[in-house]
């Protein structure tokens, strides 16, 4: 199962973490985990592109574990968020947290 836990401060973002590995199907064809690392890469990049925002991003073996936002959060940002946060709701939605928990 794929854990997603998201911290909030003072209703704004400030840090993101994940762990695990969805098992939804066998590796190479788990449609749950690429549909995860594409909204989370995907996410990261548009921050980094279209916003000024400074964050911190600590990877493993190839993977995304923890970022947290190091500067003020902007709107932009908020809004990136915001749309990671609903793509992996609906994706825990369809699948079940079996495979996708959001903490």
């Amino acid at each position: 199962m794929i854990q997603v836990k998201v911290v909030k401060q003072d209703g704004h973002y400030k840090k993101f973490m994940i762990d695990g590995h969805a098992e939804y199907a066998d590796g190479g064809e788990d449609i749950v985990c690429a549909a995860v690392s594409a909204l989370v890469i995907n996410a990261l990049n548009s921050i980094e592109e279209f916003t000024e925002d400074a964050f911190t991003c600590d990877c493993q073996d190839g993977q995304i574990q923890n970022w947290e936002f190091t500067s003020d959060v902007s709107p932009e940002s908020e809004l990136l968020m915001d749309s990671l946060m609903l793509g992996l709701q609906n994706i825990s939605a369809s699948y079940g947290e079996e495979y996708l928990k959001i903490l």
